[in-house]
């Protein structure tokens, strides 16, 4: 008779997909039922029932429900999502950060901002700003191994995804919290872009539990989409807004240009922070130029 387990998929390549149990590792392939599912397809992250069929072959028969799931790039069950941002070299746009920030919030993800490179430029503009809107903010160094110990804490027992833009140090921190995943880092190009170097997302085991994931810089995260949000919905994803929703002059308010707009005063008043607002300003006319169909 052969052994059922449920296990997390680690990767996936070529058609496979990878499964840890009992310290070693098991080369799954997707059962018929979901091959023949073209709307669906098993993801790194997902919780799968899988039958054992030998020491390290298996065959995934299900896929249990998920918790959440990005699609760009495809991972499932992630339980928070780690920022990696700078003041350095790339500096990092804080509307960039602000629109991964909708995309996560919008899943049931916990945004976190982990401020990469403290040793060669501290980030307190960055860091006031996302402590003030109510995030995890923490200051590291890949270099030095300042703030480590916080991050490990704030990883301890959960699924955590890194993303933020090339060149920023996702891989150099997850190679520092974790020695021996030896994932591939590059270089800051010339052209201060940064360079790319995260081929495909996968899932490594942290010693203290839990699992992380590298995951592609902001240029192929998932903000593609986010103008499909209806426009009305977009400032609950705005939590540091929420004490001034209500209070505006006009029901309804979109807080871009009305008069007597609470969140505005807010801003004004530096109680939120001017670059969180000009960002949901920003993400407000994008939705708004989508037709209603194309929110769907």
């Amino acid at each position: 008779m052969m052994e059922t387990i449920e296990a997390v998929i680690l990767k996936g390549i070529g058609g496979f997909y990878y499964i840890c149990w009992q310290g070693r590792e098991i080369e799954c392939k997707a059962g018929g039922r979901l091959r023949l599912r073209r709307d669906f397809r098993p993801a790194v992250g997902d919780l799968a029932r899988v039958e054992l069929r030998g020491q390290d072959e298996g065959l995934i028969t299900d896929i249990l429900p998920r918790r959440s799931f990005l699609l760009r790039p495809p991972v499932a069950n992630i339980d928070q999502l780690m920022i990696v941002a700078s003041e350095a070299d790339p500096e990092t746009d804080p509307y960039l950060i602000d629109k991964v920030v909708v995309i996560a919030l919008r899943q049931g993800i916990q945004p976190a901002v982990v401020l990469n490179k403290a040793d060669l430029r501290p980030s307190p503009r960055l860091e006031e700003i996302y402590r003030q809107a109510g995030f995890p903010t923490i200051q590291v160094s890949a270099q030095t191994g300042q703030g480590l110990e916080e991050l490990r804490r704030l990883l301890k027992n959960k699924i955590s995804a890194f993303t933020g833009n090339s060149g920023v140090g996702k891989s150099s921190l997850l190679n520092r919290l974790e020695p021996g995943v030896s994932l591939e880092t590059g270089a800051i190009s010339r052209i201060s872009r940064g360079r790319h170097t995260t081929r495909r997302v996968e899932l490594f085991p942290l010693q203290d539990g839990g699992y992380a994931a590298d995951t592609p810089g902001f240029s192929s995260f998932d903000i593609s989409r986010i103008d499909r949000i209806p426009k009305e919905e977009l400032e609950q994803y705005f939590p540091e807004f929420e004490p001034y929703i209500g209070q505006c002059r006009f029901s309804g308010c979109a807080h871009c240009k009305e008069p007597d707009c609470a969140v505005d005063q807010a801003a004004r008043q530096g109680r939120i922070a001017p670059s969180r607002l000009e960002s949901y300003r920003r993400l407000y006319e994008e939705m708004a130029k989508r037709k209603e169909w194309q929110t769907n």
